[in-house]
């Protein structure tokens, strides 16, 4: 999106294909990198809203494409986790960051208790809130539902380089997870992270945890290389490969119980 300093106009949340019939929810939870009107005294500096400290760049995209091919829903926050991270629980210092990456973010420091519980309802909690509402629409018409969070990541991190181009992320609940790692390494040209670059106990599985597993269902989180997704031939080769991944997925999930490949 690169919007960086943006107006206050808009909604904090986005919810795009609502009425979406396909067996996945897609949620994207660093899609945006803007600084909403109100919080732009803050004092965010605009080259650093380019950098993956602000979003995920190129997973928006890719996000939308994977919604169009399998006719999904997709909900993202469009704040930048500078402002606060949706995927994270609201007792983790890195919910809002006062440094991140070795950059410190000193819009963020020495926040009130009234300036970060706004943060957490008009951000974080309605974002939730927006996807606990179409999850449970979608129960309520007998649908079956996968969740699949997309991400993406650097391909060097502190000084120390990232051999995957994917990363699959995952708890105790494998069926998505080896279903996509299986689909994917299949591709000799890949290299395929299992709960890498990243892993629950980094507290970055937040969002998926915390609406797949109290309803059982199947989910996973999707961690793209960013230079993979840098322009829109990449995007739309990975939301293409992802789409016929999880198409195949869906009926041999159904009823499934933490199915092993």
């Amino acid at each position: 999106m690169g919007q960086g300093m943006s107006d206050g106009a808009r909604e904090p949340v986005v919810v795009e294909n609502p009425d979406g019939l396909g067996p996945v929810v897609i949620v994207c939870d660093h899609a945006s990198n803007r600084i909403p009107a109100d919080y732009a005294s803050f004092g965010f500096e605009e080259d650093a809203l380019q950098t993956h400290i602000a979003w995920d760049p190129g997973a928006l995209a890719v996000a939308r494409l994977l919604s169009t091919e399998l006719d999904t829903p997709l909900i993202w926050p469009d704040v930048s986790r500078l402002i606060i991270d949706c995927n994270r629980a609201a007792d983790v210092p890195s919910l809002i960051v006062i440094e991140s990456e070795g950059r410190q973010v000193p819009a963020n420091r020495d926040l009130s208790d009234e300036q970060r519980k706004r943060r957490l309802d008009t951000i974080h909690g309605a974002y939730h809130a927006a996807i606990d509402a179409c999850l449970a629409r979608r129960r309520a018409s007998h649908l079956p539902t996968m969740l699949i969070s997309i991400h993406s990541y650097t391909p060097v991190y502190l000084g120390k380089a990232r051999p995957w181009q994917v990363g699959i992320l995952f708890d105790d609940d494998r069926r998505v997870a080896d279903l996509l790692i299986g689909a994917l390494k299949a591709d000799p040209t890949l290299t395929v992270g299992i709960n890498e670059p990243y892993s629950p106990a980094d507290h970055v599985y937040y969002t998926v945890a915390r609406h797949a597993r109290p309803r059982d269902l199947p989910a996973a989180m999707i961690e793209i290389r960013n230079d993979e997704i840098g322009d829109e031939a990449g995007q739309r080769r990975w939301a293409e490969r992802l789409a016929k991944i999880l198409l195949v997925a869906a009926p041999s999930l159904r009823g499934a119980r933490h199915a092993m490949v």
